[in-house]
């Protein structure tokens, strides 16, 4: 710090050098405390998300949020009493920084052309913002970017009425296939329900996580989804429908709305038949779509059931009662608790019951022997009708009505468009259902809606709000919406670099922009605090009327405003770019959220700050020389007051 210093002797005392920091601290408090305030209330948004984006978001905007708290309180209150322990001597003038200087002329030309071409500028500026528009247009949309869990999820689900043995037979075939790939490090596959009251899963639906190796160790230009399209090609095995996902946000979806896969489409009716023929006939509308994958029907009919009549007037004659047949029904094939044994601080329960070939055959059932006390044993046919029905394999209600769902998800294409297309063929149908039926969509589609219902709702009451924090800070209208401009063109360069990186819009991305907001404005509203301040010189100077006042003289200050202030401006754009910048070549488990956030932020820093260096001196001369014309002289704010 002493090379800035010519000597240690202080050219002031020490009663005039506190004087010109209490002062300095006076005059920059305000600006802090507004600058603050806006950035907080940018973050608005992402306080109120609820669900998962909440969850995901909250703890980042909490983060921000007291950083700028603090770093406020610091600035108004240590920042001034370090400086006046360490800032003594005599200082060298600006210009002397070599790297100050070197920025100042390049810059000089690059602005005195703007101002001299200002119609040409602006085209330029709002061409610009045009192609963003554009390119905002055709982006694809998604509730969250994918998280890569570095493993995935095979959910295979076949027919309803398969039994033990031939699923652990698929589950094993399965296994078999997948290991056989030189990606995959490990195979657990499961069949049926875990031993708890949360897992309804049928025996008809398996679970195989696939742990793959890294990916250095994958075959050169292999992706996630080549492998998952080069195993479910091996998968193609028939009465088995594949469905691919990643183990946690499976569970995140199934906790969240029910559904296992990207989205499902859900059937409210009356009836399960009926309720099934529309799933069928939702699910032939939605073949062919690009994009959708693993299209299928959660079976709701094609259960096969054991039902076993007991005709009441036989078993009077035998003497028997229901509860007796009911005994011999519940040994025989529920089975039968012994006892129970216990293994150190476990227990279990032994039970007895004939075994699976018998169970298995009808005709063994119904020669069950029934034991009677006049009679002897009877077999079960005689005082029963045992056959074979069809029925649900597993009823699904909510809301208080039965339900079937059209489970598909999403690959090679955005979420958002995949999903529109989908309704647009479906419109015509959902006009035709009966009374009592009705569809829903849900899964990440449902997420989605959510938080851009919340986001809509929000923005404008946040915008609304740093337009009175601006009015505030300036006691000017017209200065706040100079600052407000910057907005939509500070957005131009996060549309351009998130278009060109082929990323879809997301609650992540839309962090990213709501963080750039208050960052734009921030910058915006300090190359305006600048440029009146030259506007105050000039007028202490030349007075403030309209014949002291040229507009060479103008721009000259508004020249000298921009220009001598440009050292703070780049400092405060290049505090957070080069913060932000590594995070584009992160990898890793969390680097698929982060980019999309990251993305927007670094373009639309760079437009924003391309803009306020260039164009915001540009509308603020044509402003000045406006109000010189008009009324005579300029109009000055006063952010100290």
């Amino acid at each position: 710090m002493t090379k800035w210093f010519k000597n240690n002797k202080d050219p002031l005392s020490g009663e005039e050098r506190l004087g010109i920091i209490e002062k300095s601290s006076r005059q920059v408090g305000p600006g802090v405390f507004y600058s603050t305030i806006i950035v907080v209330t940018s973050f608005l948004p992402v306080f109120l998300l609820t669900g998962m984006e909440g969850k995901l978001f909250h703890p980042l905007a909490w983060t921000k949020t007291f950083i700028l708290l603090v770093d406020a309180v610091l600035a108004i209150t240590l920042t001034p009493v370090l400086i006046s322990f360490l800032l003594k001597g005599r200082m060298k003038p600006e210009n002397a920084n070599p790297i100050t200087r070197t920025l100042e002329k390049v810059y000089t030309p690059i602005l005195t052309w703007c101002l001299k071409w200002r119609k040409t500028v602006i085209g330029i500026n709002i061409l610009a913002l045009a192609t963003g528009i554009i390119m905002m247009t055709r982006l694809g949309s998604e509730f969250m970017p994918p998280l890569d869990e570095g493993s995935l999820l095979f959910m295979p689900v076949t027919l309803p009425d398969v039994s033990n043995a031939e699923a652990k037979r698929l589950l094993q075939v399965q296994d078999k296939l997948i290991r056989n790939l030189p990606e995959v490090s490990h195979v657990l596959g499961k069949a049926g329900r875990a031993n708890t009251a949360t897992d309804n899963s049928p025996i008809s639906m398996i679970e195989t996580i696939i742990l793959l190796k890294p990916k250095q160790e994958w075959r050169a230009g292999l992706t996630k989804n080549d492998i998952i399209n080069e195993l479910n090609a091996k998968m193609q095995i028939p009465g088995v429908t594949n469905g691919w996902t990643q183990p946690i946000i499976n569970r995140i979806n199934m906790l969240s709305t029910g559904i296992r896969t990207d989205v499902g489409l859900k059937v409210y009716g009356q009836n399960l038949d009926s309720i099934y023929a529309f799933a069928q006939t939702i699910k032939n509308q939605l073949q062919g779509i690009d994009g959708i994958k693993d299209l299928y029907v959660e079976p709701i009919t094609g259960g096969r059931y054991i039902d076993i009549t007991i005709r009441r007037h036989e078993i009077g004659r035998y003497g028997l009662s229901v509860d007796d047949v009911n005994a011999v029904i519940e040994s025989a094939l529920g089975g039968m608790k012994l006892t129970t044994t216990i293994e150190g601080r476990q227990r279990f329960s032994v039970n007895a019951r004939y075994g699976q070939d018998f169970r298995n055959n009808l005709e063994s059932l119904k020669r069950l022997q029934v034991q009677t006390m006049d009679f002897g044993p009877v077999p079960l046919e005689a005082v029963a009708d045992i056959k074979l029905n069809d029925g649900p394999p597993m009823i699904n209600s909510e809301n208080a009505m039965l339900r079937g769902t059209v489970l598909f998800n999403v690959r090679e294409r955005d979420l958002g468009s995949t999903v529109q297309e989908a309704q647009e063929k479906l419109n015509q149908m959902i006009t035709r259902l009966p009374k009592g039926y009705f569809l829903e969509w849900s899964g990440q589609w449902e997420n989605q809606i959510r938080a851009n219902r919340t986001l809509t709702m929000i923005l404008p009451i946040v915008i609304v709000i740093i337009f009175l924090v601006l009015y505030f800070t300036y006691h000017s209208f017209k200065e706040a919406m100079v600052t407000m401009i910057t907005v939509p063109f500070a957005l131009i360069g996060g549309i351009f670099m998130v278009y060109f990186y082929g990323v879809n819009l997301s609650v992540a991305v839309a962090v990213g922009f709501i963080a750039l907001f208050g960052m734009a404005i921030e910058t915006a509203m300090l190359m305006t605090i600048y440029l009146n301040e030259a506007m105050e010189k000039m007028v202490a100077k030349y007075g403030n009327n309209k014949s002291a006042l040229t507009p060479a003289i103008i721009r000259a200050y508004v020249l000298e405003g921009s220009v001598k202030r440009l050292r703070p401006k780049l400092m405060t754009v290049s505090v957070g770019l080069f913060g932000l910048i590594p995070i584009l070549w992160a990898t890793g488990v969390g680097s698929d959220i982060m980019r999309p956030i990251t993305i927007p932020l670094i373009g639309g820093t760079i437009s924003s700050t391309i803009y306020v260096l260039l164009i915001t001196p540009v509308v603020f001369e044509m402003i000045k020389e406006r109000e010189l014309k008009r009324k005579g002289k300029i109009d000055l704010i006063d952010v100290k007051e």
